[in-house]
Parts: C-alpha cells; sequence; structure tokens
C-alpha cells in the first residue's frame, strides 16, 4: 500500500500521530532532448528512478510532435518509471501538443488543466493541478512552466493564487506547487508566493546545467506549518536536459485522530 494511502487511513482512525513522507522531484525535460542533441526518454526515466520519487512534475513534454517522432512522451515516461501520469498540454505544437505532466506513484482522483493569463506573441501557458486521496482529506500537485517575461509571470501568479486557494478546514489539504518558474529566489514573484505562506524546499542553482549559476526550478510547500524539509538537493546531471533537475524529501506529523462517535 502506498505511503499516501496509509496518510488517509490514519487519518480516519484512533491510530497514534504518524510521520508521512513524499519524495517530490521537478524536472525541465527540454522535450527528452539532451546537451548531446539526441532525445533520450530513457537517459530521463533513469534520472527519475535514481531518486524513487512518490510525485513528479515535468516540463517541457511533447505529446506525438514530430521533432520527438511522434512519441506520446508523458505515456512513454510513465512506462519507463513504472508510475501514473497526467498530462496538461500548454499549447499545441508540430501536429501534437506540449506541455507539463505529473508522474505519480498512485493513481490521481482527478485532474485539471488550468490555462494561465496569455499574452499576445508569448507563448501559452498552463496550470496542472492533480488531486491524490479522498476527501476531505487530500492532497493537491500543482506543476507549471511559467513564461520568461516578468509581466507575464506576475499575471500567471494571479492566476496560481486563486487556483491553489481552494482547500477549507485544518487537515482538508497539504499543497506542493513545482516547476520550472522561470525566476529566481530573490524576486517579486518568489516574495509574494512566501507572503501567503509558500516555502521553498530546495535550494541550489539549476541553469546553465553546466556549472549552472542560478534557480529558477522550484518545489513549494504549503502551508509551513505542516511540513519538515528532510533531504533537498540540486542532482548533478548535466547530458540529459538543459535544467538540473531538483529533489526533496518533505516530512509532516499527522496529529492523533479524536476518537470516533458512536455509529448510528
Amino acid at each position: 500500500m502506498s505511503r499516501f494511502i496509509v496518510l488517509f487511513l490514519l487519518i480516519a482512525t484512533t491510530l497514534p500521530a504518524e510521520t508521512i513522507t513524499l519524495r517530490v522531484l521537478s524536472y525541465n525535460i527540454h522535450h527528452g532532448e539532451g546537451m548531446d542533441g539526441r532525445i533520450d526518454l530513457e537517459r530521463i526515466a533513469r534520472v527519475i528512478r535514481s531518486v524513487d520519487p512518490d510525485l513528479v512534475g515535468l516540463q517541457e513534454v511533447d505529446v506525438r510532435t514530430r521533432r520527438s517522432g511522434g512519441v506520446d512522451q508523458a505515456l512513454v515516461l510513465a512506462q519507463l518509471t513504472g508510475m501514473h501520469v497526467v498530462y496538461g498540454a500548454t499549447m499545441p505544437f508540430q501536429n501534437g501538443l506540449y506541455g507539463n505532466a505529473v508522474l505519480s506513484r498512485w493513481p490521481a482522483a482527478e485532474f485539471s488543466n488550468f490555462a494561465l493569463p496569455p499574452n499576445p506573441g508569448h507563448e501559452p501557458r498552463a496550470l496542472l493541478a492533480a488531486r491524490f486521496g479522498a476527501r476531505p482529506f487530500a492532497g493537491h500537485l500543482y506543476a507549471t512552466h511559467l513564461d520568461i517575461h516578468r509581466e507575464d509571470r506576475l499575471n500567471s501568479l494571479e492566476r496560481i493564487l486563486k487556483a491553489t486557494n481552494t482547500e477549507k478546514g485544518l487537515f482538508t489539504s497539504f499543497k506542493i506547487l513545482i516547476g520550472d518558474l522561470n525566476d529566481t529566489p530573490d524576486s517579486e514573484l518568489l516574495r509574494r508566493l512566501h507572503d501567503v505562506g509558500w516555502r521553498s524546499a530546495v535550494t541550489g542553482p539549476t541553469v546553465p546545467v553546466v556549472d549552472p549559476k542560478r534557480q529558477i526550478d522550484f518545489i513549494l510547500f504549503h502551508p509551513p506549518t505542516l511540513w519538515r524539509v528532510g533531504e533537498q538537493r540540486v542532482l548533478v546531471e548535466e547530458v540529459a536536459s538543459d535544467h538540473r533537475p531538483i529533489f526533496a524529501v518533505l516530512e509532516f506529523d499527522l496529529p492523533e485522530p479524536s476518537a470516533p462517535g458512536p455509529q448510528r
């Protein structure tokens, strides 16, 4: 039984407090094309498998495009890693689709793909939202890839904050936001996320992939009082993509539940 399903079963029982662990990876895969010019999904899959993740957010994923040989990259990566997958296109591209994907150890209960505010002449962007578990005890993973233009990023942020601010109640949900935000830790974008309770789990430069200087890829968690960050690192991988992947182990303690009332 997966760690995540155990999480929700424990909430509904009278078992003592339990520590829950989630292993999370974010990776801009550059449609599988490495720095050597080769598209190699098995190479990407090896990077993913190397950290045995529960949740993976992937950016720049092709589905049946000409440049990627008509391959459904989201499906192939799910098969190569033995994980479940949901896909959210950001735009049609070369007779196929281009966008974000989420791989997970367990199937998503539901998912949605939100279009982010468009700016004429700029690449469309989207927010892929996946829910895991059963209401009211559900976890939400949000995956995105924001624009290189500052105004577009800040406009997208307003939609993201609205989409991620839907859960009510003390234990209704945890939230994780992962992806290529095309901004740095000291930016207005990250400051505004921090102001509403989002915290970054990983610190370290991710681009350029050889001798990286800036961090623009993030794993963010909410609420900050719920989580502890265990292991966190930028993976040293200089060939498979033009970004380095980031990895974090997130932990939190379930409070001891109250005893159930009488059954009628």
